[in-house]
């Protein structure tokens, strides 16, 4: 058996032998593992008895094969890979989740980590035959490199690609769960980088399974037994990861939309600190083995972050393109179930455009449940003025106000109770209690609203939002600036900001939104009658607060 530095001098005095296409494909499993010795596998510490048992009784390996293998893994190639995966069949590799990474998705999120900083240790937790180890640590020549598999074939793959690639000095390869491992910590940043196993739940064990919902508990989350073995892979980071390591993680896309994705989206709206999502399209064959679409996933430990970047490609040529995308609010995201549909929002818009979403929550008003008991009138007369609150009932009220509404003596009062009635004083409690006995001989207390309200007599209304909108009638809606502090009840909805907008931006916002909306954005009924829900409306494309300002100007 020669090491490393034998067939280095192999190559070095035979470079005509080792590129006139005498590389034979390698036939065997046995095979494969004589090449991998040959090449230096046992120069990568954390040699396991399961490797040892594997590599025992091999046949030699040919040497002038093993010079071409070693020419064509210094260029960057992966023969030992690709062997491995043409040996297995694709069924027996999905057991294990053995999906190899193509070569262009492991050099752009290279790229997309050295874009973070600069890791002094690099962990790919599913490392296969070490694709992202050897790709991540040219790009970070002092980094120490950690590999994590499972299957002590690949292990031994893993560590004859290092060791060819000259990197096994600073190389460490552990044969293992990455759930059940406790990697040492470092006084540097790590970075985490690979393509978790994608496994079915069905093929998981039931003490993982306990496993993953008992951990997500222990961090106030929430997990699902029907999750695939990559959200395990993304909690086990949380775990194992300290503030301001950072990781690339490749996956299938499908959590962004399913119930037991959720947990990944939490772990990404909080600990993991989500940085940016680019969706690749399945048409670009990101898996060889599966017509799938993929996620690339971007994280900061304990960024938590105010939004993430999202970004679909079509080709994995569009990977090389550095521009990050959309940016999406956190509570954006915390709200939405399915992640997906705004990475197809994302393409839809003319550069300087964003989703109303991006920047205004959007709430229909209060229902009151009995219009006739909580607008006052004469059945409310004597009640404190703490307790009646102008408010926007009709959706003419809005129409007829143009672009501002700035006087509140033009709108109906609505009766809001506290629904702690101890917090009036005593004067005020009489005439309140005066006020519930009629309520109740009205039938307030006995409707279905009333009955599901903490307090039967608490409607709950909203604080006053900035930007007022009407969203059901045979028009395009309203937007209405509010100086009226008005409240709304369900007959509007209350356009609220995420982040604080200049009254020059929310000016623009209001002309653009009245200008620019169609009946066509809504959704039209029998009659014509149009109406626009609250994550409708949010879907409405408006100028970033950037190019409104500058409109403005």
């Amino acid at each position: 058996m020669k090491t490393t530095t034998q067939l280095a001098l192999f190559d070095a005095h035979s470079g005509d032998r080792a590129s006139n296409g005498s590389y034979s494909t390698i036939g065997s499993e046995p095979e494969l593992l004589a090449a991998a010795l040959a090449l230096g596998a046992r120069d990568v510490p954390g040699w396991s008895p399961q490797e040892e048992a594997l590599t025992a009784d091999l046949p030699l390996f040919d040497l002038v094969q093993a010079e071409e293998l070693l020419r064509r893994i210094r260029a960057n190639e992966d023969p030992l890979g690709e062997a491995f995966c043409t040996l297995r069949s694709t069924a027996d590799r999905r057991v294990q989740g053995a999906t190899y990474t193509p070569p262009g998705i492991v050099a752009a999120m290279v790229e997309a980590a050295a874009r973070q900083g600069t890791p002094d240790r690099i962990v790919d937790p599913g490392t296969g035959s070490a694709r992202f180890l050897n790709a991540a640590g040219r790009r970070f020549p002092r980094a120490a490199l950690v590999g994590v598999e499972l299957d002590p074939l690949a292990a031994i793959l893993a560590r004859a690609n290092l060791a060819a690639a000259g990197l096994a000095d600073r190389a460490t390869v552990i044969v293992g769960d990455y759930r059940a491992l406790s990697i040492d910590s470092t006084p540097g940043q790590t970075l985490y980088i690979g393509n978790p196993p994608y496994v079915r739940h069905h093929l998981l064990e039931p003490l993982w399974k306990q496993w993953l919902v008992r951990e997500a508990v222990r961090r106030g989350l929430s997990a699902s037994q029907l999750a695939g073995l990559h959200a395990y892979f993304f909690l086990a980071t949380a775990l194992q990861a300290h503030p301001r390591d950072f990781g690339v993680f490749i996956t299938a896309a499908e959590w962004m939309d399913v119930n037991y994705g959720r947990l990944i989206r939490d772990l990404l709206l909080t600990e993991l600190g989500g940085k940016r999502i680019v969706v690749i399209e399945p048409t670009a064959l990101p898996f060889p083995d599966a017509a799938t679409t993929a996620a690339i996933v971007t994280f900061e430990v304990g960024s938590k972050p105010r939004s993430i970047w999202l970004k679909r490609v079509n080709t994995l040529d569009e990977l090389r393109d550095s521009r990050p995308g959309r940016c999406v609010h956190r509570e954006r995201l915390a709200t939405e179930r399915r992640w997906s549909r705004l990475t197809h929002a994302a393409q839809s818009g003319p550069e300087g455009y964003v989703e109303l979403g991006e920047l205004c929550r959007v709430h229909r008003g209060q229902v009151t449940g009995a219009n006739r008991v909580w607008i006052a009138g004469a059945h409310s007369e004597g009640l404190p003025s703490s307790v009646l609150f102008p408010t926007v009932t009709r959706a003419r009220e809005l129409f007829s106000a143009g672009s501002v509404l700035d006087d509140p003596t033009t709108l109906r009062q609505v009766i809001d109770l506290p629904t702690d009635l101890d917090q009036l004083d005593a004067a005020d409690r009489r005439a309140v209690e005066r006020f519930l006995e009629r309520a109740r001989r009205m039938g307030a207390d006995l409707g279905y609203i009333a009955s599901n309200r903490k307090a039967w007599w608490a409607v709950g209304l909203r604080s006053p939002a900035p930007v007022l909108a009407t969203y059901m009638a045979r028009r395009p809606p309203a937007f209405v600036r509010n100086r009226a502090d008005a409240r709304h009840i369900n007959i509007a909805h209350g356009l609220y900001p995420r982040e604080p907008l200049s009254e020059t931006v929310v000016a623009g916002l209001i002309r653009y939104l009245a200008q620019a909306t169609r009946l066509t954005d809504g959704r039209t009924y029998a009659g014509g009658l149009t109406k626009f829900e609250p994550r409708e409306m949010e879907r409405l494309l408006v100028p970033t607060p950037a190019l409104l300002e500058a409109q403005a100007q």
